[in-house]
């Protein structure tokens, strides 16, 4: 059996037998009309049987082009839209793109970034993972998710970091709390408290953070429940049980069982940066990365 015919020869045919003239054809294709006539022969060639009646007058489709083109003529219309597809793709207008994003992510910076990547892209897909941030820099490495929201810093040669925002934290506290009396709460009024924090499965790193911080000023925090989830903080803290420590990001979405009192002091603050690889080169990666990077920074 002969190879099959050049996509080329095949679309020149099926450009001929929809217009049964040469010279439209020719410049439908953007050739002239000797080298079309060369590609006609070349496939006819190929296949072995004539496809076309060419007379001085006209041009007419044989019983065995007639068939071929019936078969065939689909191609057209299956070639432009995947060239479309590829060209969507390639420009990072359609496609996958795998986001990741921990719990302070998920509020305001997550989804103001997906809703403006939306609008501008509608024909990419988004899938959207919750991942907390040891396990996103685990995702990332593998391959599994293509951008991270993660609790900063986050420096690694083999990453890019976009530091997204730098918040202040707060102490959740029940209402009618000594602490809400107070003009401002500094970090050594938390120390004797008893505390309630996310588990450190769940807000490990966030966990690590607060103590390095409360240990640079000689506070030991007292931690005497923990949680996995905010609901669940939230609620111990409203039954009487404690305080806990949130950045503001979550400030608005506590209810009325609470009140908060933000920590006065300038290092206290939770930094959200976006990572992805280095070698990660996707348009889709790109152009969301630029999305984020316009949207207003929380300071």
């Amino acid at each position: 059996m002969k190879a099959p015919a050049g996509l080329d020869l095949i679309h020149s045919f099926l450009v001929l037998a929809e217009e049964l003239n040469f010279r439209r054809s020719a410049e439908r294709l953007n050739l002239d009309q000797s080298a079309l006539t060369r590609r006609l022969q070349r496939l006819e060639h190929g296949l072995g049987f004539r496809l076309l009646e060419r007379t001085s007058r006209e041009v007419s489709l044989t019983p065995a082009g007639r068939s071929f083109y019936a078969d065939n003529a689909h191609l057209l219309t299956r070639y432009g839209e995947s060239v479309e597809a590829a060209r969507r793709i390639a420009e990072g207008k359609s496609g996958l793109l795998r986001i990741a994003y921990m719990a302070f992510a998920a509020t305001e910076l997550m989804p103001m970034a997906v809703a403006r990547f939306r609008q501008a892209h509608p024909h990419v897909e988004m899938e959207l993972r919750y991942i907390r941030t040891q396990g996103q820099k685990l995702a990332l490495a593998a391959d599994e998710v293509d951008v991270g929201y993660l609790i900063g810093p986050f420096d690694h040669t083999d990453y890019h970091s976009l530091t997204l925002s730098s918040e202040p934290l707060y102490v959740v506290a029940p209402r009618g709390h000594a602490l809400l009396r107070q003009a401002a709460i500094v970090p050594a009024d938390l120390a004797g408290q008893d505390v309630i924090l996310g588990d450190m499965r769940e807000w490990g790193e966030f966990r690590w953070r607060l103590d390095d911080l409360f240990a640079g000023e000689g506070v030991a925090l007292r931690v005497g429940l923990q949680a996995s989830n905010t609901l669940a903080l939230i609620g111990l803290v409203a039954a009487g049980l404690g305080v806990t420590i949130l950045p503001e990001s979550l400030i608005g979405f506590l209810g009325r069982s609470v009140e908060v009192r933000a920590i006065h002091h300038p290092g206290f603050r939770s930094r959200t940066v976006l990572a992805w690889k280095r070698s990660n080169r996707s348009p889709q990666v790109r152009a969301f990365v630029e999305m984020a990077r316009r949207l207003p920074a929380r300071r």
